[in-house]
């Protein structure tokens, strides 16, 4: 068995990680939530593109058992990995890569959404997507807080905590 090891730094990225994905269990407005956030900071904090993918979907997974998995479950993975893949292929995050990943996730999942539980007609679409507009906010709102939150954090820990003697 391949037992990894994680360096100071990925250490605190993860218990950041791992505080983050615990909020998705705390009561929380619509679609104000971290996964946009842990996604991104996770493809920025960890060398190992393994663990970027492996920590974020295994919180996310963990959460989901006890919240409840559904149809649409799918598309939310979906939306995740391509986020995770945005975030690999970004040299910085910045706030325009959070609004493209919010935009990303809101039309990745509402597409699911339109598959799902709306008539598949041009009608059910603008319908579906019209109907999703006002949780975008909260989504743009939580992406930009969480993403935030979690980088600040951990560059203020890095600062005062992980730097050499």
């Amino acid at each position: 068995m391949n037992i990894v090891k994680l360096n100071k730094e990925q250490g605190v990225a993860l218990g950041l990680i791992v505080l983050a994905v615990v909020t998705r269990l705390i009561p929380h407005p619509p679609n104000f939530a971290p996964i946009t956030g842990i996604a991104l900071f996770a493809a920025a904090r960890f060398q190992s593109k393994g663990l970027a993918i492996l920590i974020p979907f295994l919180g996310l997974f963990l959460t989901d058992l006890v919240l409840g998995l559904s149809a649409i479950s799918f598309f939310v993975y979906i939306g995740f990995g391509l986020i995770l893949f945005l975030g690999f292929r970004t040299k910085r995050t910045t706030v325009p890569t959070i609004m493209f990943s919010s935009i990303l996730f809101f039309v990745v999942s509402n597409l699911g959404v339109w598959l799902l539980y709306y008539p598949l007609s041009l009608e059910g679409l603008i319908s579906c997507f019209t109907l999703a507009i006002p949780f975008f906010t909260n989504t743009l709102l939580g992406d930009l807080v969480y993403t935030g939150v979690l980088f600040f954090t951990f560059s203020s820990i890095k600062k005062h905590y992980l730097q050499p003697s």
